[in-house]
């Protein structure tokens, strides 16, 4: 089976499919959770609502015109010829998912499939923007991701768009692979998440006048270690389906997923903890975690064609490249990440991506591998990223986007929500607000 042919899936495999969907949310719940307990304690509230929201109108919205964009292998699709070759750019389907059969059919499946990771890109931006973005602004950013630049990314790569055509129309491989999504969720996600802290700045706080950063700690480890938990069970399911959807992996392949998932998120992780130990002196629990999730981001892109022992590499680089990329944006760009979102899903979703033309063990897969998952990387941050910022920029002219003063001084719970999430507790201290 070519990549670019709709795939034929037995009974076993759709039920399967089905099963792993299910799990997709708990990958949002535990990203929720950990970006909650990055947070303020006075946000908190505010955080879970927030994602909440996010996911549910990144549904709707994929269901009204995202999956009309996005489309799927096989299904109409608008394509212009470039030296003779056709290029396809974007999906030709009804709105509200008319004729769609909701039946199990492939096709249906992935309409699932991107209802459910759309809301999982959607909450990714919420960490970088923690303590400072408004509900409803929030909101209107994951409606412009659901309904742009999300389906148009996901057609290139997994519904026969242009970027899977890389390997038919200049022999590059397999064209550009991608089976759980380490750019087309993890590093769209993450990018759309710089765009955000870049137009939102950082906290009132974090940085003094000579520049240097304020620690500003989590409010809740447990949080931030339990979502790492859960989001493993809901990465199990989103690689295991994309798999099964996008790269016509087999049912008994779930085996290999299943064990190169976890193998890269727990690589990762230790590394992390290692390192830690061996510079501070203890391990560091928020960059731990951030590790974990780190490694189940570069997971996802190889999860079913790469070796387990490759898998272990994936993951201890992807745990350097988060520690590093922390420093990096909060020391020397003066990006106030306070998830770890753009380094997390961002930095270690687009090793993943590199990682697959690395360590695919694929039979018959070319050389060109390599360059086709770089053409990806490259539209990523060269295309996606100025779009995302381009967009929200329009946005915050129309509906700023950042909370005002007082209410980053009094807290996102009780500036827009009216209550706090810990009203039996003093959550308010200014120990870190300007003077």
């Amino acid at each position: 089976m070519t990549p670019l042919a709709p795939p034929v899936l037995s009974e076993s495999a759709r039920v399967l499919c089905v099963i792993c969907i299910f799990l997709i949310p708990w990958a949002g719940a535990g990203i929720s959770l950990v970006n909650t307990g990055l947070g303020r304690s006075r946000s908190a509230a505010h955080a879970m609502l927030t994602a909440l929201c996010v996911m549910a109108l990144a549904a709707i919205v994929t269901s009204v015109c995202g999956f009309a964009w996005q489309g799927y292998l096989g299904r109409p699709a608008h394509t212009v010829m470039i030296s003779g070759k056709p290029w396809n750019w974007v999906a030709g389907q009804p709105l509200f998912l008319r004729r769609l059969d909701l039946d199990g059919s492939p096709a249906s499946l992935a309409a699932c499939f991107a209802m459910l990771s759309a809301g999982l890109a959607a909450v990714i931006p919420l960490g970088a923007a923690a303590d400072r973005w408004r509900l409803g602004a929030a909101c209107a950013s994951a409606t412009l991701l659901a309904g742009c630049t999300y389906p148009l990314f996901a057609h290139w790569v997994w519904a026969g768009g242009w970027l899977a055509q890389l390997g038919v129309n200049y022999g590059l491989g397999r064209g550009f692979m991608d089976a759980g999504g380490s750019g087309s969720i993890q590093a769209l996600g993450g990018l759309t998440a710089l765009a955000i802290a870049w137009i939102l700045g950082a906290r009132r706080g974090k940085y003094a006048p000579d520049g240097s950063p304020a620690a500003i700690p989590g409010h809740h480890a447990i949080f931030v270690l339990f979502g790492c938990l859960v989001a493993w069970a809901g990465w199990l399911g989103l690689n295991s389906a994309g798999a099964i959807l996008f790269a016509a992996s087999a049912p008994g392949n779930t085996i290999l997923i299943v064990v190169n998932t976890t193998l890269s998120a727990s690589a990762a992780a230790l590394a992390v903890a290692i390192f830690t130990r061996l510079r501070f002196g203890k391990p560091d629990a928020s960059l731990t975690a951030n590790g974990w999730v780190g490694g189940l981001a570069a997971s996802s892109a190889g999860c079913a064609s790469v070796v387990p022992a490759a898998a272990i590499m994936i993951g201890m680089v992807a745990g350097a490249v988060v520690v590093l990329a922390v420093e990096a944006l909060e020391f020397w760009l003066k990006v106030d990440d306070p998830g770890g979102a753009v380094s997390v899903h961002a930095v270690a979703g687009l090793w993943g991506v590199l990682a697959l033309g690395l360590f695919d063990r694929v039979p018959g897969a070319a050389s060109g591998q390599w360059l086709a998952q770089l053409v990806g990387v490259a539209t990523l941050i060269g295309f996606v990223l100025p779009l995302t910022f381009g967009l929200n920029w329009l946005l915050n002219r129309i509906y700023p986007l950042r909370v005002a003063v007082d209410g980053e001084r009094e807290g996102m719970d009780l500036y827009e929500l009216g209550a706090g999430a810990y009203p039996e507790f003093a959550t308010h201290s200014d120990e870190f607000m300007p003077r």
